[in-house]
């Protein structure tokens, strides 16, 4: 049997490689997973993946709503349950929504296996392969690996610190258009960006709406950090300015916990019949179990309340960051997020931070370099610090290790500058050793 194997020659373990589908090939671990590894040993201070501080949720909150539903609602806990998700939880779904500015139905929600599901549900249904989805510069891996997944062409857009800049997205229809390529939809992150961190200003986001619908281009707003903010609530979702024009997606997993694994759509009618029935063809349902303890949860706790401890919780952990960034490594730039979990830090131009991860790891410390967020291979300048797990006293050790690893990184530099050679190369040289394998 031939094989399209472009590595043909050489020793291949798998002996099923020719048998895949062509789309299995935009499949790969992400740099953020392979982070796991690192982030799980108690030497390390992981500032690199975005979980949540779920301990801060008080225990008999969720084991009270267990209980309540084994002993209420154990047989349809436990049962299979409708694929749209519980009638229940998604008329609970509208309250939340509402705090954006979102008018809808219940029978326009479709719950998911958390928000990730949503992403690659969407994709799947209007994605053929080549065609372009366009995408904040920088933007979030998990959909990136998605887009890759479903052999979608990512082009990204210019952002700043208010968001998408219109006149980019404008320019990059325009552009894609010109070369006889389809758009399929704007992926976008209007709140407390991920990695970015920035939030889109209310004064684009009418803009934003305004050349998608004149350009018949179809809108993804996903925002699972919208609820998170320290200061002022964000503006009005884009969903709220264009119900037709928009899917949004949400998720429990950051104002709640992410091992419940529930997020949702909230659909165009037209999309949303198509929707559950896709997401039937993947799982059959979404668990029953999960939606009716978040459901005991919304209906007996102050779920706000709980929801303004988090935004606590992190404002304190990026105020850490902020200051030690501040003392240690005033050199560099970075963003000052109103919400959300990310600080977005810009290097000095003679530095990469997929090559320097290794001397991290080494120092201890860990972070996610800003290639994990361009579908181009940009960001190196760039790494993402997660300030929402780790303790304040861990992130304020954590920076200065990171300031170690980068004056480390320097007089490597400077040191084969002075000799006249281009970059380091001999044996042990950090700065182009490849990142370790972390999986």
């Amino acid at each position: 049997m031939s094989s399209t194997n472009p590595n043909a020659g050489a020793i291949n373990l798998d002996p099923w490689f020719g048998h895949y589908a062509e789309r299995a090939s935009g499949l790969s671990a992400s740099e953020v997973r392979a982070l796991f590894a690192v982030a799980s040993r108690p030497e390390v201070v992981s500032l690199a993946g975005g979980m949540p501080y779920v301990r801060a949720l008080p225990e008999d909150l969720v084991s009270n709503a267990l209980a309540r539903v084994m002993r209420e609602s154990g047989p349809v806990a436990l049962q299979y349950g409708s694929g749209q998700g519980l009638p229940v939880l998604r008329e609970q779904i509208l309250d939340i929504m509402a705090m954006e500015g979102i008018s809808a139905s219940a029978d326009d929600v479709v719950v998911t296996t958390g928000s990730q599901q949503a992403l690659d549900l969407v994709t799947k249904l209007f994605i053929d392969p080549g065609d372009v989805i366009l995408a904040e510069a920088p933007s979030y891996v998990g959909a990136i690996g998605v887009f890759r997944s479903y052999q979608a062409q990512v082009i990204h857009l210019e952002t700043d610190a208010d968001g998408l800049v219109p006149e980019a997205l404008a320019a990059g229809i325009a552009r894609v258009r010109a070369e006889g390529r389809t758009i399929k939809f704007l992926y976008t992150i209007p709140n407390f960006h991920n990695p970015a961190g920035v939030t889109l200003s209310a004064e684009r986001r009418p803009e934003i709406v305004r050349i998608c619908a004149e350009a018949g281009i179809l809108i993804l707003e996903d925002n699972p950090y919208g609820l998170l903010h320290f200061d002022e609530p964000v503006p009005s979702a884009l969903r709220s300015l264009s119900p037709e024009g928009v899917i949004y997606l949400g998720s429990f997993s950051k104002t709640l916990a992410p091992g419940f694994r529930v997020g949702w759509a909230l659909a165009p009618h037209a999309i949303r019949e198509k929707l559950v029935l896709v997401a039937e063809a993947a799982i059959l349902c979404p668990s029953s179990f999960s939606q009716l303890v978040i459901s005991d949860y919304l209906s007996q706790a102050d779920w706000k309340a709980q929801i303004n401890e988090f935004r606590g919780v992190y404002r304190e952990r990026r105020d850490a960051m902020l200051d030690s960034l501040e003392e240690h490594l005033p050199e560099l730039s970075w963003n000052v997020p109103n919400g959300g979990f990310y600080i977005w830090v810009g290097l000095p131009a003679d530095l990469d931070s997929k090559a320097m991860l290794p001397r991290a790891v080494t120092e201890l410390v860990a972070y996610t370099p800003g290639t994990a967020f361009f579908a181009d291979g940009g960001g190196r300048q760039n790494m993402r610090l997660s300030f929402c797990y780790p303790t304040p006293d861990a992130i304020r050790l954590g920076i200065r290790r990171l300031a170690t690893v980068i004056s480390g990184e320097r007089e490597l530099l400077e040191t084969f500058a002075g000799t006249g050679r281009l970059t380091p190369s001999a044996e042990g040289d950090s700065v182009t050793a490849p990142p370790p394998d972390l999986s």
